[in-house]
C-alpha cells in the first residue's frame, strides 16, 4: 500500500472563522478540496449536496450543535457512511462520550496540532475509500450473480 495521502473531498464546518481558515490552510498542501460550513444547519445542507468523504466538526456551533449534526447524519441513509471527526475546545471525557455516542468516528481537540490533524485525516480517508471500494465490489458481485430474467 502506497504511503501517499490520500486526497479528498473535506467539509470543515466551524463557526469561527480563524478556525475554518487554519484547518483549510493545514489540509490545501495536501490536494484536498475544502468545503466550508458556518453553522450546523449549513454543515447538514451541504454534506447531503456535496457528499464529502470526510467532515471535521465543531460541537459548539450555531443553529445546531454538533452533537445534533453528527446524529442528524448518521441517521440519514444517504450520509450515514461519511467519516465525522469531530474538532472542539472541549476537553471533558463526557464530551467525548457524547460525541462518539452521536456517531462520531474520531475526536480532536483544540488547539489542532497540523500533524494530528493530517495523520487523522489520512486515516479516516483510506478507511472511507476502502469502504466505498469495498462496497462497489459488493455491489458488483450481486450484479455478477443475479440470474437475468429474459
Amino acid at each position: 500500500m502506497s504511503d501517499a495521502l490520500p486526497v479528498g473531498r473535506i467539509l470543515v464546518a466551524d463557526d469561527n472563522q480563524q478556525n475554518r481558515e487554519l484547518l483549510e490552510a493545514y489540509l490545501l498542501d495536501d490536494g484536498h478540496e475544502i468545503l466550508m460550513a458556518a453553522d450546523g444547519r449549513e454543515a447538514i445542507d451541504m454534506a447531503r449536496a456535496k457528499h464529502p468523504d470526510l467532515i471535521l466538526l465543531d460541537i459548539m456551533m450555531p443553529k445546531l450543535s454538533g452533537y445534533e449534526v453528527c446524529s442528524q447524519l448518521k441517521g440519514d441513509a444517504a450520509t450515514k457512511q461519511i467519516p465525522i471527526l469531530m474538532i472542539t475546545a472541549l476537553k471533558e471525557m463526557g464530551d467525548i462520550e457524547k460525541a462518539l455516542a452521536a456517531g462520531a468516528d474520531d475526536f480532536l481537540t483544540k488547539p489542532v496540532h497540523r500533524l494530528e490533524l493530517r495523520t487523522r485525516v489520512r486515516s479516516q480517508l483510506r478507511v472511507r475509500h476502502l469502504t466505498s471500494e469495498r462496497d462497489r465490489l459488493l455491489a458488483y458481485l450481486q450484479e455478477v450473480d443475479s440470474p437475468t430474467t429474459p
